[in-house]
């Protein structure tokens, strides 16, 4: 069997979803016999080196790096997966959407980031840095922004969430993921 390619990706959020992709522990020496991965921190790939079968992004979109980046994975990604609450629902991150009242809510936002007395900051700067990425007016989830084919819930999903749905991509299935590995009471 042809291996099947992966990309992944780690938008605005914690990186706490490729941990538990790393979760899978020794069982991930089975999915390399399976996969092979493309662009991925895992790998230290930066750039699509080829189209791939499956890409998983976690993370929402919070600046226009986020939005390019996603936008080139769903161009070189057969299958897109949202992994995790960040991509599905912008997780802690879309919480700047609800603290905004101001006609100009990202300034806002950029005040009270850098701004308040609570920050060692004398200048009262906001970073504006060429090399930054230009914030977006809100966060968005990866389904705002472009076509989803999966989602894996969970903050973050289990090792064995994300080991059940690659599997089942992998065998070009639709992840049927059970009642207890989506659920978090």
């Amino acid at each position: 069997m042809k291996k099947k390619r992966i990309a992944t990706t780690s938008l605005a959020g914690c990186f706490g979803c490729h941990m538990s992709l790393l979760d899978i522990d020794e069982r991930i020496f089975d999915l390399l016999e399976l996969v092979e991965f493309d662009r991925s921190p895992l790998n230290d790939l930066k750039k699509f080196t080829r189209r791939c079968d499956i890409g998983l992004i976690e993370g929402g979109c919070c600046n226009e790096e986020n939005v390019h980046v996603l936008r080139e994975f769903r161009q070189n990604c057969d299958i897109l997966v949202a992994v995790g609450q960040c991509a599905m629902m912008g997780g802690l991150p879309v919480m700047r959407n609800a603290i905004m009242h101001s006609d100009d809510p990202l300034r806002e936002c950029l005040d009270e980031a850098f701004c308040t007395p609570k920050v060692l900051n004398p200048e009262n700067q906001i970073p504006n840095d060429p090399a930054l990425p230009l914030l977006l007016d809100k966060v968005y989830t990866c389904v705002d922004v472009v076509k989803i084919d999966y989602q894996i819930p969970g903050c973050p999903p289990s090792g064995e969430t994300i080991w059940r749905a690659l599997n089942a991509l992998v065998k070009n299935e639709a992840p049927a993921l059970e009642y207890d590995l989506i659920k978090y009471d």
